[in-house]
């Protein structure tokens, strides 16, 4: 059990500096404590104290991680920790500086004026369909020969459609993906495809930019927009925390 008296701290993210800082935005938790920081010779943690020992992931418990991430990042280069990493106190986070100080440090030296620029790309509603019955022949007429046939009696015919509508969904996916990561790769350091979920999603991808890339980075997509905006919606989003290049794993070493 927590000791009374002893404030747990929730730790938000680390940057390179040596002077303590506060900001605006509020803790997590009910009270709201001041966000401050604990710094270790050059390398500083962001924590506020914590009166529970783990939170709920809530859309209110998340948006209050995450601004204070977006208030840190306007003034450094960070590394993003995971909500709810829980120090049991100060001394602890102390040492958990000190530690790892070469290892964070080097983290935060690759991530060093760079930001996390979010895209998702999504075909609009039918319209991926109507382009494979235009391009391939075979495919609508086969559509076409179904029409106001029994489906008992075109079962397997109609599987047959089925999966070649799929396999062409798949190619145009990968082509479409292809062709935007293609155009934008050369404007960020490092790129990651995640997975994709639903019909109509081609891409799910993060972008690693140094800043002074980044209106360029704009530019790229706005084109694209400009060039698809008939048959494809694109989600940009972002500076954001560089979650998805970076992996932190905080363990408590007890003293």
């Amino acid at each position: 059990m927590q000791p009374e008296g002893v404030d747990r701290q929730y730790l938000y993210c680390f940057y390179r500096g040596s002077q303590p800082e506060t900001f605006t935005s509020k803790g997590m938790g009910e009270r709201g404590d001041p966000v401050v920081t604990i710094i270790y010779k050059d390398l500083t943690a962001v924590v506020s104290t914590s009166p529970e020992a783990e939170y709920d992931s809530s859309r209110r418990n998340m948006m209050n991680h995450t601004r204070v991430l977006e208030e840190v990042m306007d003034r450094h280069s960070i590394l993003p920790i995971r909500f709810n990493t829980i120090g049991p106190d100060k001394e602890t986070v102390n040492r958990l500086l000190a530690d790892r100080h070469d290892e964070l440090m080097g983290e935060l030296a690759r991530m060093e004026g760079k930001i996390e620029m979010g895209l998702k790309a999504l075909w609009f509603e039918g319209i991926i369909f109507d382009e494979i019955l235009a391009e391939r022949p075979d495919i609508r007429q086969l559509r076409d020969s179904l029409q106001g046939k029994s489906p008992e009696r075109t079962y397997y015919e109609r599987i047959h459609l089925g999966e070649l509508v799929e396999k062409a969904v798949i190619e145009k996916r990968r082509a479409d993906e292809d062709r935007i990561v293609e155009q934008l790769r050369p404007f960020a350091v490092e790129t990651k495809l995640n997975d994709i979920f639903g019909d109509r999603m081609i891409l799910n991808a993060a972008f690693l930019v140094e800043r002074k890339q980044e209106p360029k980075l704009d530019a790229s997509i706005q084109a694209l927009d400009q060039e698809w905006k008939q048959r494809v919606l694109f989600r940009y989003v972002g500076p954001v925390p560089p979650y998805n290049f970076v992996n932190l794993v905080i363990h408590w070493n007890k003293a």
